[in-house]
């Protein structure tokens, strides 16, 4: 039985293989998003050749009294300074939210590359790109957002 549970270990440790993958988040103070308050995402590219999906995360409870989210996001290059606004959906009134839900908590995955691609932003440049998030709601603090975030995948 002992060599079973290290045979299953090893088979598991030789299969995995690193995930090429950026994603951090940050809590809001109190569960709500101040206009002033920009969270910063920094991270590196190294490898240019390949193709990368930047995507918007979000959590927020079932308190979220929008169906949607107006962000700015403001993405440093190694070499400019890109700035645009965009309206992300996250609910329907017919379907509900359109991201995962546990409980009254729903997190959101939703693609920038949309946005992306018609500033002209690529990831073709080594060096470092930070990323800045900003909310354009009319109401502020925004209540019931509890996280929000940049993913950078790269894809295969």
């Amino acid at each position: 039985m002992r060599a079973l549970f290290f045979a299953l270990i090893l088979v598991l440790l030789v299969n995995c293989r690193s995930i090429d993958l950026y994603e951090r988040t940050v809590d809001m103070p109190k569960h709500a998003w101040k206009s002033d308050f920009t969270p910063r995402f920094d991270f590196e590219i190294k490898d240019t050749l390949a193709l990368y999906e930047a995507s918007l995360v979000l959590r927020h409870t079932d308190g979220y009294r929008f169906n949607n989210i107006w962000l700015e996001v403001q993405v440093e290059t190694p070499d400019s300074l890109y700035s645009f606004r965009t309206e992300k959906k996250l609910g329907d009134n017919e379907k509900g939210w359109l991201g995962t839900g546990l409980n009254d908590v729903f997190e959101h995955r939703i693609s920038l590359n949309p946005e992306l691609a018609s500033a002209g932003i690529s990831f073709r440049k080594s060096g470092t790109y930070t990323f800045r998030l900003t909310q354009l709601m009319r109401e502020d603090p925004l209540p019931n957002i509890l996280q929000a975030g940049i993913r950078i995948e790269r894809k295969r």
